[in-house]
């Protein structure tokens, strides 16, 4: 066996524990600090210790807080995004049947789908609302998947 290429063994190392040894054990070092030992681990004691190193938890209630601004942020965009919140305008029914339809107060897609559910007499009562207005406007809801 070579000599001298083992590191020199300490039978009797302290482990420290913020100033205070708490025990003795075997190791390549004479001295072993620690900041969490099983006296103080909350494992073995039963509380809840919260151990800072360089800010970690700011970091990480940090990032939790952003990821809850974006997730609101997104939840937000598929709101106004969701076909029932659409203007009439994005139905693309051209512009006598948009016009009758912003006259008689039925601005977005969820008020059409309203009126329809009364049936297709309500809307074809409504000036300027003709067969085929009303078959374009059943066919968007369908490919929107608001009506069967």
């Amino acid at each position: 066996m070579r000599q001298e290429i083992h590191p020199k063994w300490y039978p009797d190392a302290k482990v420290i524990v913020d100033g205070e040894v708490v025990m003795t054990v075997g190791a390549t070092q004479p001295e072993i600090r620690v900041e969490i030992w099983s006296g103080t681990h909350p494992f073995y004691t039963g509380t809840q210790r919260l151990v800072d190193t360089e800010g970690q938890v700011d970091r990480f209630m940090r990032r939790l807080q952003r990821r809850e601004e974006l997730v609101k942020q997104e939840e937000e965009v598929k709101e106004t995004t969701r076909p029932v919140n659409l203007e009439v305008e994005g139905m693309d029914l051209g512009t006598r049947a948009t016009k009758a339809l912003l006259e008689a107060d039925i601005t977005t897609v969820g008020d059409v789908v309203e009126l329809l559910n009364q049936g297709e007499d309500a809307l074809l009562a409504l000036p300027g609302i003709g067969q085929k207005a009303l078959i374009d406007i059943k066919r968007f809801l369908r490919a929107e998947g608001l009506i069967d």
